[in-house]
């Protein structure tokens, strides 16, 4: 059985607590579109060197990043069509939907973005490291997590603004990454470009070209894909 394995380098600080919160996380939560985890690892060596690690399924595809972003030279560019990245997005958005609404004990991923989304063997996108999400509290009224002993969660340019202000974990954080993934994988440009500069992002670039220009703003391998489709009609 081919297997992957995150193995935890136990020298970072919040490495003990991330193999927690990702095990309480995978615990208790089960979805199609959920990176499934086959066993987890904990022990000390003779030499008192703790050793923690994950194991799961391996997703044969990769993840959403390799795809939309090609790396190296000497490969075949790996390519993904418009049908297929309304698939992922639904795929990630029904994930998101049921870890927001139906798993019982909401769950906060904190961590959204193409790296984090691996592919199975037809395609099917899964969410996985669940190594820095967050449960709403029980009570009503604490619906939303503190972030101020924990620091800013998730990766930069898929934070959401509250966040760096040391806002709540909340829900909305986990669509405001969804909502910069859905732009990356439309656009083709990391959040991290370095064209977005001077107050210029991924959001207010789209949103500047929208709707009359937005041909402009699209990957131009799906406009290549396009103008295919209108070639063979």
């Amino acid at each position: 059985m081919d297997v992957a394995v995150k193995v935890f380098d136990m020298e970072v600080r919040t490495a003990e607590r991330n193999f927690m919160s990702e095990c309480e996380a995978l615990r208790s939560v089960q979805h199609r579109n959920l990176l499934p985890i086959i066993t987890a690892c904990s022990t000390v060596d003779g030499q008192g060197n703790v050793f923690k690690a994950l194991v799961y399924e391996l997703m044969p595809n990769g993840n959403l990043d390799t795809w939309l972003h090609h790396k190296g030279e000497g490969k075949s560019p790996k390519w993904l069509g418009l049908s297929q990245r309304i698939s992922i997005a639904v795929n990630i958005a029904d994930a998101l939907d049921y870890l927001h609404h139906d798993c019982g004990r909401p769950t906060i991923h904190c961590d959204l973005k193409p790296s984090n989304i691996l592919l199975n063997d037809d395609m099917t996108a899964l969410l996985g490291d669940f190594g820095i999400a967050r449960f709403y509290l029980d009570s009503p009224l604490k619906s939303a997590v503190s972030i101020t002993s924990v620091g800013v969660r998730g990766t930069i340019g898929y934070i959401a603004p509250e966040y760096e202000g040391g806002g709540p974990v909340s829900i909305s954080g986990d669509v405001y990454s969804f909502g910069v993934v859905l732009l990356e994988m439309m656009t083709g440009k990391r959040p991290t470009d370095p064209m977005f500069k001077d107050g210029l992002d991924i959001i207010n670039f789209v949103e500047s070209h929208f709707p009359d220009q937005i041909v402009h703003v699209i990957d131009c391998r799906l406009i290549e894909e396009s103008n295919l489709d209108q070639a063979k009609i």
